[in-house]
């Protein structure tokens, strides 16, 4: 039989696992549906961003920027790459077991695949001041909250960056109307920017 206190500890943890689960359909669901873009969709709708987020003082007078390498058809700010090397400092995360190392992008011939196959960069780990954040994500809602790829590794990183402005990039599908589940380890984003609009 459970003592009173575990039984306590369980009632507690109902909510949390009820939200996780909530976030788990909407996940599914939206990224079935990013999952479908075309490469010519993808390359459009994310110029538009791109756009956006080049006109914003944000991005023109950050000298550090963290941006990500894209998967399965996220928004792609590869073209921020190789247009800003040399002119900003421009990390990537590297992706470990239970948190997220970031390293100066230095070109494609350094990078290589992780065992989750995303690009990552052979660099040595950036320990100085970041500007900017740009966050990838699966979901998100007019309230600045997002749902990511279900890890957690981000909402640990942002956490440790409280004062660095984020913002949050996708489609314009898959910004919702209504507020999405979320507790509070999932950090909420200074602005969301879609093809279509700025949130924030």
């Amino acid at each position: 039989m459970l003592f009173e206190s575990q039984i306590n500890d369980l009632k507690r943890l109902l909510p949390w696992v009820r939200i996780r689960q909530q976030q788990a359909n909407l996940r599914t669901v939206v990224e079935q549906k990013r999952r479908l873009l075309s490469k010519e969709e993808v390359a459009e709708q994310s110029a538009l961003i791109i756009a956006q987020l080049e006109q914003m003082s944000l991005f023109r007078e950050a000298q550090t920027v963290l941006l990500y390498y894209p998967i399965h058809n996220e928004v792609d700010l590869r073209p921020l790459l190789a247009k800003y090397e040399g002119q900003k400092t421009i990390l990537l995360p590297v992706t470990h077991r239970h948190y997220i190392e970031v390293r100066p992008y230095a070109g494609e011939d350094m990078m290589r695949k992780s065992h989750w196959g995303v690009p990552e960069p052979q660099t040595a780990t950036f320990k100085g001041h970041i500007d900017l954040i740009i966050v990838p994500g699966v979901v998100f809602d007019k309230h600045r909250h997002r749902i990511g790829r279900g890890g957690g590794y981000y909402d640990k990183f942002l956490a440790q960056h409280p004062r660095v402005p984020k913002i949050g990039v996708c489609y314009d599908f898959q910004l919702q109307p209504h507020a999405i589940p979320h507790t509070w380890r999932d950090k909420k984003l200074d602005r969301i920017v879609t093809p279509q609009s700025t949130i924030g």
